[in-house]
């Protein structure tokens, strides 16, 4: 097979909006749905979504490569976007057309592209509260099979599913804290020791209010709580996007991170950065990333042929990386650890209100400039 051609599609795909006022209804997998029925895009799903096994592969991969591309939008991070996708070209005949940035910048593209009447992706790869997001608005399509039907059930919503978790995890400067010195509770994140020396991300308000939540059922006051938010906030280094966040911690910006993800710090870590998160605080606080197909999708079959080799081949890359992966076969690293859900049904009805909480919180805090 021919290996992937990845485009990095930024400008040209927003040149693409402005110029050419493409209609999704003029595509192969065009329309939204709704009153007119279902699209074509979403009839190939529910067709090939009854088959399984290697039926389903071969049908998926004769079509996909009848549409010759694949048009995605992810913010996983660079790395790891390219490892998956020229994994995927090496072992099928399809052109992936990739665009990559922040959750919400990806978020955004969609839903400007939509108001401009284009249909710019095929599927998309993101964090869940984008993706609940482009579920609420009516976007995407049903997926389903086998290999969904192994994701946990905290992987598994309506229009989207998950092909990995992102663990919030206390992590610290091995330099500027010496062993024994790091926080074994999230509690201890509220120690006037770390006053200037903490950082808290700029919109991790599903992390916020999931352990606000379980420190309730906990039998922790609103008030305790309040104040163990607040007394970490004091004094903290606010930084937007966990990466950035991640590059600062190893070059010693500051001593601690509330919430960075795991993996990050572990691939860091794992380059010789003076960084750790072992051993795990707990609960550990587990948010679900993963895919959606879209409706108008214009190479269906293709964004299908990918959501199945995410979940099958596509889940030991994802070790590879140092990430965690939704299906788990074999033995199970974290099996003895209390993992505890992103709060999904909160986050969906009460979305902005803890939005708006959490940056009172951070309010407390000192904005880094980006």
């Amino acid at each position: 097979m021919n290996g992937t051609r990845v485009a990095l599609a930024g400008l040209v795909l927003a040149v693409a909006v402005t110029g050419c006022g493409a209609s999704p209804t003029s595509t192969a997998g065009g329309g939204t749905g709704g009153a007119s029925g279902p699209t074509a895009a979403e009839k190939l799903y529910a067709e090939l979504g009854a088959l399984s096994g290697q039926a389903r592969r071969d049908k998926l991969v004769e079509l996909a490569e009848q549409e010759g591309a694949l048009d995605l939008y992810t913010s996983m991070t660079s790395d790891v976007a390219t490892v998956v996708t020229e994994a995927f070209g090496d072992t099928f005949d399809v052109e992936i057309n990739l665009y990559r940035a922040g959750s919400e910048t990806v978020l955004q593209r969609i839903l400007q592209e939509r108001g401009a009447g284009y249909q710019g992706n095929d599927m998309v790869e993101t964090n869940a509260n984008e993706l609940f997001a482009l579920n609420k608005e009516g976007l995407l399509g049903t997926y389903a099979g086998e290999r969904r039907d192994l994701v946990p059930e905290a992987g598994r919503f309506d229009g989207w599913t998950a092909t990995r978790f992102n663990l919030f995890a206390p992590s610290w400067n091995t330099t500027l804290v010496p062993a024994g010195q790091q926080p074994r509770t999230w509690e201890d994140l509220a120690d006037p020791k770390w006053d200037g020396k903490l950082s808290m991300e700029l919109a991790d308000y599903d992390w916020y209010l999931t352990l606000y939540t379980y420190w309730q059922q906990q039998g922790k006051s609103a008030a305790d709580i309040d104040k163990i938010f607040a007394d970490m906030a004091a004094g903290a280094k606010i930084v937007k996007g966990h990466t950035v966040q991640g590059e600062l911690l190893s070059a010693g910006q500051f001593s601690v991170v509330a919430s960075n993800y795991s993996y990050i710090v572990q691939r860091a870590k794992a380059k010789g950065a003076p960084v750790d998160y072992l051993p795990f605080v707990e609960p550990i606080v587990a948010r679900p990333n993963g895919f959606g197909l879209m409706k108008s999708a214009r190479h269906p079959a293709a964004a299908m042929l990918f959501a199945d080799w995410m979940l099958q081949e596509g889940q030991k890359l994802l070790v590879d990386e140092g990430l965690t992966p939704a299906i788990v076969e074999g033995d199970d690293p974290l099996k003895q650890l209390k993992i505890i859900p992103i709060d999904v049904k909160t986050l969906v009805e009460k979305g902005p209100e803890w939005s708006r909480r959490y940056e009172k919180v951070v309010a407390g805090g000192e904005v880094l400039s980006e």
